[in-house]
């Protein structure tokens, strides 16, 4: 299989196989064995996740929407009609106005959420990189594999240029016979 490797990066790259990439080298390995680069890189990739990573992508997508958005409103605007209903039935308030728990809470919720966010988020361009590797893989493979076929095809053009060059070479030559033999008959013809 070495061999064969090395002929192929030769014969593909025109470069030899030490002077390729890793992924390169990868590729033109999956090609001599025929194999397919195909799979999840996502899934292999969160099948990694600690139970915090998978915590965290969970927070940063209810993060990100719009049930947040609305439980978020829905909080605060809670938080204010109790506190004024407070205010007006008693006349005692627990977070009088402008509300420094409630805006300690959301900071609080800001300070947190945040680099949950973050980690998600770096998670993610991990992810991208992985798929980007992992379609440049792809689309090498495609690209060496087509130029295999184009060398093939080539190959038989050629193949076939001889087959039918040397056909009508036969072809010329039985009519030479077919046109002496024509002038033979006829030259016997003529005679008297």
């Amino acid at each position: 299989m070495n061999r064969d490797v090395h002929e192929l990066s030769k014969k593909l790259m025109n470069k030899e196989y030490d002077t390729l990439s890793l992924q390169q080298q990868h590729v033109i390995r999956h090609i001599s064995r025929r194999e397919h680069i195909s799979k999840d890189v996502r899934k292999e990739h969160e099948e990694q996740y600690t139970f915090g990573q998978r915590m965290a992508d969970k927070v940063a997508s209810f993060g990100g929407s719009w049930p947040f958005i609305l439980l978020f409103f829905f909080i605060m605007a809670l938080w204010i009609a109790l506190n004024s209903y407070l205010l007006i039935q008693w006349k005692k308030q627990f977070d009088p106005y402008p509300y420094i728990l409630l805006n300690l809470v959301l900071s609080m919720m800001a300070g947190i959420q945040a680099p949950i966010i973050m980690m998600s988020q770096n998670r993610q361009t991990q992810r991208d990189r992985l798929d980007a590797a992992h379609d440049y893989e792809v689309n090498l493979k495609a690209e060496l594999e087509i130029m295999a076929l184009h060398g093939k095809m080539d190959q038989l053009r050629e193949h076939q240029w001889e087959d039918l060059v040397n056909m009508q070479k036969e072809q010329i030559r039985m009519l030479t016979l077919l046109v002496e033999a024509l002038k033979v008959v006829k030259q016997e013809r003529e005679k008297p």
